[in-house]
């Protein structure tokens, strides 16, 4: 597995930013919260002990309770890389994340986001 330097980043550091890119376009921290659930597993608590804790990006997609089999639907460019050919698992992950907060921002709706019928 490669070594990117994101791995090591504390997720309570990026979260804000997703939060932010969620708000500026009128959506809520709940339903990042809600992405977040779907595509990881982790409840309010736990996440919240995610933040308090500084858990790296890495430990937080390799110990997630539950990576929703439903994620490998999610699909397209991100940073100019196509998802799918991403060998890497936790960059895929962390891309499928980025994915799932550009289709919330965008206005997408919740149905679709979280690929439900």
């Amino acid at each position: 597995m490669a070594n990117h330097r994101i791995y090591a980043m504390s997720f309570a550091k990026v979260y804000p930013a997703y939060i932010a890119k969620a708000e500026k376009k009128g959506r809520t921290r709940a339903e990042v919260d809600t992405v977040i659930h779907w595509l990881t597993g982790y409840d309010r608590d736990a996440l919240s002990d995610v933040l308090e804790q500084g858990t790296d990006i890495e430990t937080f997609f390799t110990k997630a309770p539950a990576l929703n089999p439903a994620r490998t639907l999610v699909t397209g460019v991100i940073c100019g890389v196509r998802i799918e050919e991403i060998e890497d698992d936790i960059m895929r992950e962390v891309r499928y994340l980025d994915k799932l907060v550009d289709e919330l921002a965008k206005g997408r709706p919740m149905e679709k986001i979280l690929r439900t019928a």
